[in-house]
This record gives structure tokens, sequence and C-alpha cells, in this order.
């Protein structure tokens, strides 16, 4: 069974447990899916209001990017454990002969960028619901903003705890010039997605003030 197709109580209890995934990288995911559905909520409570009559055809719009990118946030909990899985083999690898540790390292090299890559897509994906929530901070309904500020709390704190998985593979990698691309990538999706998160936020505390 996929991890986004768990009850919630299972999933818990398989990330509380001494199993190595799920881990930080599939709760970062669904952190972020957990913050964009709110953003889709705050949407549809202010769909077919009249008040907000001027935002209809965004709103609309607005749900229609959301809808998938929820989807592929969540599935960024099963690609993060996939992602991993090369790592984990990798790792047991036999190292007593010449031979077997060159196999070895260029073995772990191919997974260390795999498991770069996992997390820094899904880090894409958290600044495209960035985005989108900075606008529902603005034109949602003043009767559920509030849920507009926890989602970007929510994209926030999961772009932060997505990237340890970059930083944390990348510093092994010995392509440094590819590790260093991917680790700037990743400081780059992190401080544009920290200012849309903080203005969204912003937005809601005037507007709930």
């Amino acid at each position: 069974m996929k991890m986004k197709d768990e009850k919630i109580g299972a999933f818990l209890e398989e990330l509380a447990s001494s199993k190595p995934v799920p881990g930080g990288g599939g709760a970062s995911a669904l952190a972020a899916a957990l913050g964009a559905a709110l953003s889709d909520m705050v949407l549809h409570l202010t769909e077919g209001k009249k008040k907000y009559a001027q935002y209809q055809e965004e709103i609309l719009l607005l749900e229609k990017e959301l809808d998938p990118l929820i989807k592929d946030l969540s599935d960024g909990m099963d690609r993060d454990a996939d992602a991993f899985e090369p790592l984990s083999r990798a790792y047991s690898l036999p190292k007593e002969t010449p031979e077997e540790e060159k196999r070895r390292q260029k073995v772990m090299e191919e997974a260390l960028v795999t498991a770069s890559e996992a997390p820094l897509s899904l880090m894409e994906d958290i600044l495209k619901a960035s985005k989108i929530t900075l606008r529902v901070s603005e034109i949602g309904s003043s009767l559920a903003i509030s849920d507009a500020g926890a989602a970007a709390q929510l994209l926030g704190a999961s772009m932060k705890a997505a990237s340890l998985n970059v930083f944390i593979n990348t510093g092994l990698m010995k392509d440094r010039d590819r590790a260093e691309d991917m680790k700037c990538r990743a400081e780059e999706l992190i401080k544009e997605n920290e200012e849309l998160c903080l203005k969204a936020y912003d937005n809601v505390l005037t507007r709930i003030s």
C-alpha cells in the first residue's frame, strides 16, 4: 500500500518506529500536502460568495492548480521512500577488495544523487503551493483566512525540513560541482519560499487583528 493511502494512525506508527522510512522526507511531503489542502479549502469556502465576486474566476483557476499539486505533494511521501531504497542498499554493499570498494563508491554516488533529487523535486512543488497560498491570504474569505496562515506555516516548515535531506546527501557526494549545484538550488528555494510564507502569514495576521 502506498503511504499516502494509509490511515494517518498507521502512518504515524510507522514514522515513530525504527524503520528508516518513512522519515523526515515523507513527513515533509505530508506536511506540505496538508498546507496545500488547507489553501484549497479556503478557496472552496470563498467560492461563490458575493463579497468576493471579483475574485471568482481567479479562485477557480487557483483551485485547478492546487488539485494536482496536492496529489504531487502527497505522492512525494512514496517518492522519498523509493529514492532512499537504492541508498540503503548501497550502504550494505561489500567493500573488502579494491574492486568491491570501487563498485560500492559508484553505486553510492548514483544513489546519493537520486536521494537528493527527490527532496529537491518536493521543494519545487512546495514553492508552487506557497505562491498560491500567498494569493489565498489576500483574497480568501475572512471567515477562513486563519487556515491560509496555517497553510503558510506548514509550507514554510516542510520546505526547510525537506532541504535537510538534500544537504545530508549532497554532503556525502564525491562530485562536488554537482553537489554544490543541488545545494545552491535548495538554498534558493528556501529563501524564496520563506519570503512568500512570511508575507502570507503577515497578511493573515493583519486581516484577523
